[in-house]
């Protein structure tokens, strides 16, 4: 484990904004070494004791919508205009190796070269909800490292990534406008998270993009918003030609305006006890799991279900269910 003194020069070099430091701060959180573990948490407690305000912007979509293109092309927009912009990028992990090909950097060379710019590509292992499960840390980190605006670009793995939207002030939906019936394909769950929704390669064809667009106008009258004070545009969207991405920055520059300040406070208010409850969670059975005690009536309960002589349900509820008469002794 690194010596205390080793993650405080480690953290005075982020906050100084080495972009050598952010990526070991990163892996440090990322790490699931034992002996990793105390360390990323004295890091994240130096970098969360004053917290830094940034745009934090999420995007998510089918695999092959264009998120990689649109988050370059979103984050050079704002590197010119004179901020520092971090990105990152969930790539799905492989259910056999657990590896992961990692290649945003690839697809964002001229983001991933500027100076006053991150990407840092990180393995999904697994994880539902199209994040990793150190990405909110890893947000907190970036804005410690000075970082004004934080896009989080998703696995894109399905419908399902609303965790996402748990995470970012702004959640954006990229669909394509020739994949037919888009409405249908996308479903009620995520389209609802969403606090814009981006026609992407709106070049390929103007009259299915003009079809789709108002389709999903349409659709929207029947959802309420995330938001209720901040209405859902649908925005085509071009990141090949550059169409329409200063649209998106137009209404990006609304949506983080004074005048909706005090609606996104009280969004990451509740984002914040949403990721108390989750880490609580995650925690708790983490170490409910490695209990020695428990690790043996596990074993146990595990042989009876594999044997066929125990259904898992009822496995479980058994385990549980002397769980807690335990605790009710011992209290």
């Amino acid at each position: 484990m690194p010596h205390e003194h080793s993650v405080d020069q480690l953290f005075e070099e982020i906050s100084r904004g080495s972009r050598r430091a952010l990526a070991k701060g990163l892996s440090l959180i990322e790490s699931t070494a034992p002996h990793e573990r105390e360390s990323a948490m004295q890091l994240l407690e130096r970098c969360g004791a004053n917290p830094h305000t940034s745009k934090r912007i999420g995007l998510t979509g089918a695999p092959g919508v264009g998120k990689s293109s649109f988050a370059e092309q979103l984050g050079m927009s704002f590197v010119e205009r004179g901020e520092r912009v971090a990105v990152l990028a969930v790539d799905p992990s492989s259910r056999k190796t657990g590896g992961s090909i990692l290649g945003d950097k690839v697809r964002m060379p001229l983001l991933s070269n500027h100076t006053q710019a991150f990407v840092r590509p990180s393995p999904s292992r697994l994880a539902l909800g199209g994040t990793t499960p150190t990405t909110r840390d890893a947000i907190v980190v970036c804005e410690a490292a000075g970082y004004t605006t934080v896009i989080v670009e998703s696995v894109g793995v399905g419908q399902s990534e609303t965790d996402l939207s748990d995470m970012v002030d702004a959640f954006l939906l990229l669909v394509l406008p020739t994949a037919g019936d888009d409405v249908q394909g996308i479903k009620r769950g995520i389209m609802e998270m969403a606090n814009a929704i981006l026609v992407s390669k709106a070049d390929i064809d103007e009259q299915a993009t003009a079809m789709a667009t108002a389709m999903y106008v349409s659709a929207l009258r029947l959802l309420h918003p995330p938001l209720p004070s901040i209405s859902v545009p649908v925005l085509p969207l071009s990141s090949r030609t550059g169409a329409g991405v200063a649209g998106v920055l137009q209404w990006l520059d609304t949506f983080f305006s004074a005048e909706h300040a005090e609606t996104l406070h009280d969004q990451r208010r509740h984002q914040r006890r949403a990721w108390f409850d989750a880490v609580l969670q995650q925690e708790l059975t983490d170490r409910f799991l490695q209990h020695p005690v428990m690790v043996q009536r596990l074993r146990t309960l595990q042989a009876e279900v594999d044997g066929g002589t125990r259904i898992p349900t009822v496995a479980v509820h058994s385990l549980l269910s002397s769980l807690s008469l335990s605790f009710t002794e011992s209290i």
